[in-house]
């Protein structure tokens, strides 16, 4: 069960907030039904690029086994 304040990892590319398979993101409010998400994904400098609403099967947890990686996105 993912759980507010919780890193999660987008199963999918979300080209239209210009977010990527893969990128990380954090649980600000998960809804009633555990079914769905506000999830928050920022820059390296802490500034938001993205607040959006995901189902379930858009994100995971992010595994302890995994490494995290850094990519440029382009200028709003």
């Amino acid at each position: 069960m993912i759980k507010e304040l919780e890193t999660v990892v987008l199963s999918h590319d979300f080209s239209e907030h210009g977010l990527n398979r893969g990128d990380i993101g954090t649980v600000v409010h998960r809804y009633k039904s555990g079914q769905a998400f506000e999830v928050e994904f920022v820059t390296g400098k802490g500034e938001t690029i993205a607040v959006v609403t995901l189902d379930a099967k858009d994100i995971r947890p992010i595994q302890g086994n995994e490494i995290l990686h850094v990519r440029e996105i382009k200028a709003a």
